[in-house]
Order: C-alpha cells, then structure tokens, then sequence
C-alpha cells in the first residue's frame, strides 16, 4: 500500500466536503483542525458513515456536531478522572490499612500472603520499578537513609499506579480476611466482583489518562453486573449484552463505589448536568439505555 500524502487544513476540509460532511463555518473549522487533528476527530465521526471503506458521510452530517460529540466526551473524561482519584486513594488507603496491621509494614512482600507466586513474582517487580522511578520527597528519603532497606507498605503503595493496586489485591489469597474486609468497606459483598471493577475501572483510567475517546467505543475489561446483595443502590433493570460493553456499565460501578467512600460527592451530579446540558447528543453511544437515570443507582 503506497504512503497517502498528507494533507493541508484546508485540503481536509475539502476532504470531508467531498464525503458529504457539511460545516456551519468553515473558518472556526480551519482553527479547530489546528489544535485537534484531523483523525482523532475521525473517531467521533466514524459511525457516521455510510460507507467505511469510501468514508461517505449520513445525510446532514455536520463538522460542529462532531466537535460538541468530542467536547462532550473530553468533560465525561475529566469528571471520571475525578472519581477514579477518590476510588484509588481509598483502595491504596484501605490496603495498606488492613494489610499492614494484620501482617505488618512489609506484607507486600510476603509471597504466603498471595494466591499465585508467579504473579506476585511479576507484580512485585513492578511495583518496586515504580517506587525506583518516583520522585515523591518520601521515597527519596528513604532511599537516602535506609539504601538497602524495602520500603513500608505506607510508602511502598502510596506511588503505586491504579492498575497495580487492581493487581495487587486481586492476587490476594482469596481467604484473607482483610481482603474481604476491604471488599466489604467499598460496598460490595464479594471480593471478586470488587477486584473485577478495579480491573475495569484501571483499564478505563489508562484509556483517560491518555486522553483517548470514551464515545462509542467497546470496553475490553467488563465488569461484573449482577451483584451478590449489595449494599448500595444498583440497577433494577438487566443492560443487554451490547450496553455492557459500553462504558456505561463502568461508569455506573465507579458511581457505586463513589457513593460507599464520600456519599457527598458530586460526580453523579455532574454527569447528569452534562448530559442535560448537551440534550442532543445520543448517550446511548456510551451504553446509557433507555430510562437509564430512573434506575435506582441513578436517580
């Protein structure tokens, strides 16, 4: 396949008039596409299509509409970006908690504490690859003062990354009682539906944190959704199988878990305020099903 040229602004803009795209002002068009790209807008406007191959465009399909489909995906990002920090200071907090009293400063490092060697051999390595490389006024001070020293789980954990605390805690021997406490803290009866959230929930902050697009986009990671008698508000009503690939599904578990750690929070109110605040934008894209906010979780 020969290498396509690239194109100028204006020659994209010309691009997307010949697929049939339409534009209310051409010259805010031109601005756009010097600060947002050309095929990280693609993504937006994909499913527009008629034609994949030819790129052909839906009848009436205009450029502004796509650049408020992107601005609203970039607010969702930000607001989930606030609940993934409180979820993951709470898990940091509740396993060094937990796990330190009952086994002491060093428990990480207590393969007998783990269900798999290997995979507390693997997540070992990274977890102390990532204190080596933070530059936290703590961990330099320990590495100043006790050089050959492991460092306390306090410290230890306190520079580990989402994904490596989903790890961590999945590993857990399945019959710790501090693992189900933890389980239990964060509203849910069963520690494998917790640690199958936090794997969604890490695979959903990496994907933000990169500043990728949320908008109609399949999750990998699927959390589990029938819950073993929660202890918080959830759904009454069974997504089909094509909303749980959504990231609603998600979304809706780091909601729940928001409401165990800080009832007061304002991330639900914040979604619901974007979402009336951009009334034309199809949400069901994002997996929100029909009568979504009457769900108990949700009202």
């Amino acid at each position: 396949m020969p290498n396509k040229p690239a194109y100028t602004i204006s020659q994209q803009i010309g691009l997307l008039k010949q697929r049939g795209m339409l534009f209310r002002n051409e010259e805010s068009a031109q601005s756009i596409l010097k600060n947002i790209s050309y095929y990280r807008l693609k993504g937006y406007w994909w499913d527009l299509q008629t034609d994949c191959r030819q790129h052909s465009m839906i009848a009436g399909t205009y450029f502004e509409d796509i650049v408020e489909i992107y601005k609203f995906d970039r607010q969702l990002r930000i607001i989930l970006f606030d609940a993934i920090e409180m979820i993951e200071i709470a898990l940091r907090t509740k396993m060094i908690y937990h796990l330190s009293l009952a086994h002491g400063g060093l428990w990480y490092l207590n393969s007998s504490l783990f269900d798999s060697k290997e995979t507390h051999r693997k997540n070992l390595l990274e977890l102390k690859s990532e204190f080596e490389r933070s530059q936290e006024i703590f961990v330099k001070d320990h590495k100043s003062r006790y050089p050959d020293k492991d460092a306390d789980a306090w410290k230890t954990l306190e520079v580990a990354s989402m994904g490596m605390l989903s790890k961590l805690y999945k590993n857990i021997y399945h019959q710790s009682p501090e693992k189900s406490i933890i389980a239990k803290e964060m509203g849910l009866n069963l520690h494998n539906e917790l640690s199958s959230w936090l794997e969604s929930i890490a695979y959903l902050r990496n994907m933000i944190a990169h500043h990728s697009r949320l908008w109609n986009r399949n999750m990998v990671k699927k959390p589990i959704f029938n819950l073993n008698n929660p202890s918080g508000l959830w759904f009454s009503k069974i997504p089909v199988e094509n909303q749980i690939k959504k990231p609603f599904l998600i979304i809706s578990c780091m909601l729940y878990l928001c409401n165990q750690i800080e009832p007061e929070h304002k991330i639900k109110s914040k979604i619901l305020e974007l979402i009336g605040n951009h009334s034309s934008i199809p949400v069901y894209k994002l997996g929100f099903f029909n009568n979504w906010d009457t769900q108990p979780i949700w009202k």
